[in-house]
C-alpha cells in the first residue's frame, strides 16, 4: 500500500497497514486525544498520550518545553486523533515550525482498532527505547 494525501495540507499520511514499518524505522507515534477521548475509545499502547493543545510546544526541538525525543526537525512524528480529521490539521502547524517529517495516520485510531491492529506499537524496539527515554525525562 501507498500514503494517501490528505487533501488540504498535501502531506502524506500513512495508513494503518503502514505504521509498523514507519515505527520499525524510528517514528514516534503520539495519539493527541483527550484523556476523555483515550477513556472512552481506548488507549494506544506504546503511543505518546500528548494533548493537541501542547503538542506544538512538546516537539519543537526549540522549545522550551520540548520533550527529550524531540531533537531536531527531522523527527519522524505521526500523530493520531480519534478518526484522522484533527491529526491532519495538527500535522499542519507542526510543518509550519519545520518539522518536515511530520504525518498522520489516515482514519486515525478508529482505523486501527477497526483492522485489528492496536498491537502494532507495543515491542518494537524503537518504541520500547523512547518510552523508556521519556519516563527518564
Amino acid at each position: 500500500m501507498t500514503a494517501t494525501t490528505f487533501p488540504t495540507s498535501r502531506v502524506d499520511r500513512l495508513t494503518v497497514f503502514e505504521i509498523g514499518e514507519a515505527v520499525r524505522r524510528g517514528a514516534i507515534v503520539v495519539d493527541i486525544r483527550s484523556q476523555a477521548a483515550r477513556v472512552v475509545e481506548g488507549t494506544l499502547p506504546g503511543a505518546l498520550a500528548i494533548d493537541a493543545g501542547v503538542l506544538e510546544q512538546r516537539v519543537d526541538p526549540a522549545g522550551a518545553g520540548r520533550l527529550a525525543l524531540a531533537v531536531d526537525h527531522d523527527v519522524e512524528w505521526v500523530i493520531v486523533s480519534s478518526d484522522g480529521a484533527v491529526s491532519g490539521a495538527t500535522v499542519a502547524a507542526l510543518r509550519r515550525l519545520g518539522l518536515h517529517r511530520a504525518t498522520d495516520l489516515a482514519g486515525g485510531y478508529r482505523a486501527l482498532k477497526s483492522a485489528g491492529l492496536l498491537g502494532v506499537l507495543i515491542g518494537q524496539r524503537h518504541c520500547v527505547r523512547e518510552l523508556a527515554t521519556v519516563a527518564a525525562h
